[in-house]
């Protein structure tokens, strides 16, 4: 070989050994740059508290008192919840038209009366810089979609990467040609409608929302009305990548979460930080004993801290509404105490903490008590909301109830007792394999049918019925695309009412969506596509119909359980009491062992416990722990075992 060989080969090798160690560089401080939402988020939501009423003045006095009180303890957000552009004037209310401020894009802007350092189009941006000097972070609710008045105003749709309107195919892009007014958001159905994202006008105007808030600086998005029965995967799929695409981090959140299923958060965990896994959350023991299930089943799908949005993501119980609050969809601000008693509030913070659910406080701050302030800061609680791991529902428990002093014992496990079930009409992805049972039984009447020979046997045959199109709907049928092969469905064949996927009203964590039945018209909450494959498609959210079993007995009753490790090798054991009297309920060290991966470590172990609530301490056993709770109150167990 020749000299000037041998020095063009040592070249190429030293240029592929420095471009290999320049990757190998690349990739390890990649690897080492903090994940985005590596801990369960925590922070203040003003819905619970103020609706939708807030003013620039309350938001900020609750923000310095969050960044003084609660921020030491992890509550790093503060957000303002949502309809923060409707004007605050008569006739307005949570689902009002025509009075809310938009710009010439149909982008949504402050109501500068309520926000007065919005005025100038400034957004708000000098809100976020007051939070950001307090050491906060700053987060916005959002709807899926666009506004019905931008859509009737037809407003120019913003082209954020080149400036100007969006132009495609020689023309300029408006809201009415990418808003689908039959795709409206059904519980604000005269708020906001959905977008066409397969469109690049459509792209481009949620590029330009979410540039915008980027600009304004916010760091959180609480996106709505585009998850459970709401589902809009195509929107959440652009936002995530849009969110992606920007010089910072924004932690995506969305809901509400209607029946949402362990298939349907695998849909979505990657693209987002929190998804909201039941309906709103409000200071009822329904609500809260509602959590037990879902949260459970997410729990055994390995969703807790799953792979998210450059970071990970977390099944999200909802809001706090502890301490000082208002109503759902009020006028008004806060007014009113929590409904729940303490036991029940210690519940909700216990569940909250053990299923390492986000945990967004909603009362209000200014008249912040000493038992919600502790209760909310409980080192404890919020050590095992951030640290812990393995947690899940643990079923090996014994209850025994106390009835004036005679006790009654019974083994517990928390699929419960044989009890007679019912089928209720439901929602479910349509990957699900139970979604494919859909079957045409008599073509001339239109009819129908969940599949008899399902595993999921009925006493009779649950049919559905095609309505025949009105003559009135004909003409307009027949040029609407979006209608073609779309089934128009009745509860029998000459119901005058059509069934619709979602509730048009806003459900709360004990509703469950089953479909409601409302005057027929030309909607996709109403329209349904029976494909091949035995799936019956609701065109509205793109989830499946199917029919669920439902208990005939209240679910709110009953012993659950749920366990975890520490990161200091300690096991946390929490017991909830869902019955209305007092419950002694016990484990076995040997269960506990069992259900967990290091079973080796409590196998013969000798354990010393600590209960929290009652601040006992008890042991050293090697047998159980036991101890008696107060009616819809927890225990919570922390173990220190040892083989010495």
């Amino acid at each position: 070989m020749t000299g000037p060989s041998l020095v063009k080969t040592g070249s190429t090798r030293f240029i592929v050994f420095f471009i290999v160690l320049n990757l190998c560089l690349w990739i390890e401080a990649r690897s080492s740059e903090p994940q985005h939402a590596s801990f369960p988020p925590r922070g203040w939501n003003s819905y619970d508290s103020f609706c939708w009423t807030i003013s620039e003045a309350e938001f900020l006095q609750t923000a310095e008192i969050v960044s003084k009180r609660l921020l030491p303890h992890g509550y790093q957000y503060v957000v303002v919840d949502y309809l923060w552009y409707r004007k605050k004037v008569e006739g307005a209310y949570v689902d009002s038209l025509g009075f809310d401020v938009i710009d010439e894009w149909g982008r949504m802007h402050p109501d500068p009366v309520r926000w007065p350092s919005s005025k100038g189009g400034k957004g708000f941006k000098e809100v976020a810089e007051k939070v950001h000097r307090m050491g906060l972070k700053f987060g916005i609710h959002v709807m899926g979609g666009i506004s019905t008045q931008a859509y009737n105003a037809n407003t120019l749709v913003m082209d954020s990467v080149k400036g100007g309107a969006y132009e495609e195919s020689g023309r300029q892009w408006r809201a009415k040609d990418i808003g689908i007014k039959e795709k409206a958001c059904v519980w604000m159905s005269h708020g906001f409608m959905s977008v066409n994202t397969k469109l690049g006008a459509g792209k481009a105007f949620l590029r330009s929302l979410y540039h915008q808030y980027a600009e304004w600086g916010v760091d959180f998005i609480k996106h709505d009305c585009v998850f459970g029965t709401d589902f809009n995967i195509e929107e959440i799929t652009y936002v995530s990548e849009v969110l992606k695409e920007l010089d910072r981090p924004v932690l995506y959140s969305i809901s509400p979460g209607t029946s949402v299923t362990p298939r349907l958060a695998k849909e979505v965990s990657q693209l987002v930080n929190m998804y909201r896994i039941t309906g709103d959350d409000w200071d009822t023991w329904k609500d809260v004993a509602a959590h037990f299930d879902i949260s459970r089943d997410l729990s055994a799908s390995s969703m807790i801290g799953a792979q998210g949005l450059q970071g990970k993501s977390w099944p999200d119980l909802d809001m706090l509404p502890l301490g000082w609050l208002t109503d759902p969809g009020s006028n008004f601000g806060p007014h009113r105490a929590c409904n729940l008693n303490l036991e029940e509030q210690k519940t909700q913070m216990t569940l909250w903490s053990m299923a390492k659910s986000p945990l967004m406080f909603g009362g209000d701050v200014r008249k912040l008590d000493d038992a919600t302030y502790n209760l909310i800061t409980n080192p404890t609680l919020l050590e095992i909301n951030s640290y812990s791991s393995n947690n899940k529902e643990f079923p090996y428990i014994t209850a025994t109830t106390v009835f004036r002093n005679k006790h009654k014992g019974h083994p517990h496990h928390p699929t419960g007792k044989n009890i007679s079930t019912k089928h209720a009409f439901g929602l479910t992805s349509c990957k699900e394999p139970k979604a494919n049972t859909w079957s045409i039984v008599d073509k001339n009447r239109g009819q129908i049918c969940w599949n008899q020979y399902s595993s999921e046997k009925l006493e009779k045959p649950f049919c559905l019925y095609n309505r025949k199109a009105l003559l009135s709907f004909d003409e307009e049928l027949k040029h609407n695309k979006f209608y073609q092969g779309k089934l128009h469905l009745q509860t029998y064949d000459k119901a005058e009412s059509c069934l619709g996927a979602s509730s048009q009203q806003k459900l709360t964590s004990k509703d469950y969506s089953q479909g409601a039945l409302s005057p027929c018209k030309l909607d996709a909450n109403q329209m349904w596509e029976l494909h091949s494959n035995g799936t019956l498609e609701n065109s509205y959210s793109g989830l499946c119909a199917v029919l669920n079993p439902v208990k005939a007995e209240a679910s709110s009753s009953g012993v659950r359980s749920w366990i975890a490790t520490g990161r200091r090798g300690e096991v946390y054991i929490a017991f909830f009491n869902l019955n209305q009297v007092k419950t002694t309920v016990s484990a076995k060290i040997s269960d506990i062992a069992k259900a967990l991966p290091n079973k080796k470590n409590l196998e013969g172990a000798s354990c010393k416990s600590h209960e929290l609530w009652s601040g006992k301490d008890f042991g050293p056993t090697k047998d159980s722990v036991s101890v008696q709770v107060e009616p819809h109150g927890p225990a919570l167990f922390v173990l220190h075992c040892s083989h010495a």
